[in-house]
């Protein structure tokens, strides 16, 4: 997608997701065979459910019908929220994960998977895991410091409500 498609598309559809307070993370526009995939992915601090999407959706849909921002070709239009292993790569990001497990590539230091537990305007306080049956170890890393963080997927995860209770 050129930049000024995306750019008239984000300055189009931001208006219309900032109503649903939410917040649009990415547009995206792929070929699937003959038609476009125009793929626009919103989240919230809450998270985003199947009816939100679906509402917002609608509105896209409409909004885009009124103008020429897809062009004449037949596209096909995906509201969703980001995947289970999505990236951290905004502030918002990382305070949305708070007591997730996270994986970080570092600038000088490697890779680590660690429990973001805090989160402040310069980096982070984390939880790196035991092994062999040691205690978990506090660490704290900057923001500068991160060269890539992604959420983990968590199979046997605690929910916050279980941790409160």
């Amino acid at each position: 997608m050129s930049t000024t498609q995306s750019e008239r598309l984000r300055g189009l559809l931001e208006p219309l997701v900032s109503a649903k307070d939410l917040d649009l993370e990415e547009i995206e526009v792929s070929r699937a065979g003959r038609r476009r995939v125009l793929r626009v992915v919103v989240d919230s601090d809450e998270g985003v459910d199947l009816d939100e999407c679906a509402e917002l959706s609608r509105s896209i849909s409409d909004r885009l019908d009124e103008t020429d921002a897809m062009g004449e070709d037949e596209y096909q239009l995906e509201v969703t929220s980001p995947g289970a292993e999505r990236p951290l790569t905004e502030h918002r990001h990382y305070v949305r994960a708070v007591g997730r497990l996270a994986r970080f590539q570092l600038h000088d230091d490697g890779e680590l998977v660690a429990r973001i537990l805090t989160v402040d305007d310069e980096g982070l306080d984390l939880e790196v895991p035991g092994v062999k049956g040691r205690r978990p170890t506090a660490r704290r890393i900057e923001f500068a410091g991160i060269d890539k963080a992604r959420v983990e997927i968590e199979f046997s995860r605690k929910d916050k409500k279980e941790e409160e209770a």
